[in-house]
């Protein structure tokens, strides 16, 4: 039975911050009692005079917490006085309610759960962190801040749906200087991250239960976030070249769309080589497929000139280019782009305004503003510097340690990737070096179809010191021999 005498409390915490109000008490304690069945439905409330008195309350305190009570529905009015609303179908005994709610992760998650671990940033070894200490944090702040001395009270509703204006200029100008990317900035659309970029994708080029294929080893968020969509992976072999389609492939398993890394795969570090780019074009016309060209860290070349985006090799081509600022910038700017070809744009571009909004605003202005300014282009080239010489101290590490073992990448990117042998562990040693705060990653997890798996490591060097890195390889091998 619910205890009508017990007082509330009137005192302040030890901090001298105030506990909830008086109503806000009495409004909790008499939900908690209705919801619990201590107060059944039909329960006669004691009219307010008499509660505020046993209560030592004012009379308004409790009419309010009535009138409350009575707004959500927990309590109705009739001529006797405030009853406990009839209907309300919450009398079950409080043990039953205690009970949490059966759930089972659904297929399509397990794998991704699976293979999670928890990475942070200070984690050395960890592949595809930038590095943070290195990005010009008072530079950035002072685009900011200009963002803000140049936002106006209009300003402050929403923004073009699909991006600001001054972004879209500069990345199109950015894209085609730095990645040979051939667009009109209306055709490049700000998303926040590559996930919303390929859930847009998703949106646009396909209908549930479409086919899509997907690098294998490959990048499994993306794979997760396709079978989110309601779409089918089907998993394509990876070798020196790139992407290998099977012969006979495009005939008896057509996809609706192609999702690839051509200018540093992940995370094997293979570059598509031109003729498979150009059949992968030609294909893809052929079976009105669409292909994902995600350049996720394509601006950071080590040998030679940075290998050009697939998109800019022939007009009007199938390929929707996707990228972020991620690697280049830092994780948590949110921001990233999809480039859409003209004709998508002209056909889809009314719809667009109504199915998507664009956020950040005064990240986007500041961004636009970082890159006009050039900082963008100098910051870039000074990391391109540091990860060569980052990626040069690990692969000597490497070669010291692991002479017999192939090491796969290095020409682009953040990251190396050691093949170890078929017998090695490399999930348990994964899971070891984590939680000795080496974030690096098992490769055998990166591969979808269970006959291709392989062993080995993702190792990254962007946010690791150069000066650390030997120490951090020997705390692997350490790792390595104890599993």
């Amino acid at each position: 039975m619910f205890d009508f005498s017990l007082p509330l409390d009137k005192s302040s915490s030890p901090s001298g911050e105030k506990t909830a109000s008086l109503q806000k008490q009495l409004v909790t304690r008499l939900q908690q009692a209705i919801l619990h069945g201590d107060l059944r439905a039909g329960t006669l409330l004691m009219p307010t005079r008499l509660l505020a008195k046993e209560l030592g309350v004012s009379r308004n305190t409790v009419v309010n917490a009535y009138e409350h009570l009575l707004a959500q529905g927990y309590v109705v009015t009739d001529p006797t006085g405030t009853r406990v609303a009839p209907r309300l179908a919450v009398n079950d005994p409080p043990a039953q309610q205690h009970h949490a709610t059966p759930y089972r992760l659904p297929a399509r998650l397990v794998q991704t759960s699976s293979t999670r671990q928890k990475l942070s940033a200070n984690m050395m070894l960890s592949p595809g962190m930038p590095a943070l200490n290195q990005f010009p944090l008072a530079t950035w702040r002072r685009s900011l801040e200009r963002a803000c001395q140049s936002l106006h009270t209009p300003q402050l509703g929403f923004n073009d749906p699909l991006g600001e204006e001054c972004l879209r200029q500069a990345l199109a100008q950015h894209l085609y200087l730095a990645r040979g990317v051939v667009c009109r900035p209306e055709q490049i659309i700000i998303t926040e991250g590559a996930k919303q970029a390929l859930e847009l994708c998703i949106t646009l080029f396909t209908q549930p239960g479409d086919r899509v294929w997907v690098e294998d080893p490959g990048y499994r968020a993306a794979a997760t976030i396709f079978e989110g969509g309601n779409l089918v992976t089907h998993p394509l072999p990876v070798d020196q070249e790139g992407v290998n389609i099977p012969e006979g492939i495009w005939q008896h398993l057509p996809p609706s769309l192609i999702y690839t890394t051509p200018a540093h795969q992940y995370p094997s570090g293979a570059v598509l080589s031109i003729s498979r780019r150009l059949s992968l074009i030609h294909n893809a016309r052929q079976h009105g497929s669409w292909i994902i060209e995600d350049d996720y860290d394509g601006e950071f070349r080590h040998q030679g000139e940075p290998i050009a985006s697939m998109q800019g090799i022939t007009k009007e081509g199938p390929i929707i280019y996707i990228g972020s600022f991620s690697k280049t910038l830092f994780p948590t700017l949110r921001l990233g782009f999809v480039v859409l070809p003209a004709t998508v744009i002209q056909e889809a571009e009314s719809a667009l305004h109504e199915i998507f909004r664009s956020s950040n605003r005064l990240q986007q202005i500041a961004l636009a503003d970082f890159i006009d300014s050039g900082e963008f282009a100098r910051h870039l080239a000074r990391m391109r510097r540091l990860y060569r010489q980052r990626q040069m101290a690990l692969r000597r590490a490497l070669s010291m340690h692991f002479p017999d073992c192939d090491i796969l990448g290095g020409k682009s990117g953040m990251h190396l990737t050691l093949r170890l042998p078929s017998e090695s562990d490399d999930i348990s040693i994964a899971a070891a070096a984590n939680n000795q705060r080496l974030g690096v990653r098992a490769y055998s997890q990166y591969f979808q179809d269970p006959q291709q798996k392989q062993s080995g490591l993702v190792i990254g060097y962007g946010n690791t010191e150069t000066s650390s890195i030997a120490d951090a390889v020997e705390r692997l091998v350490n790792i390595i021999q104890q599993t």
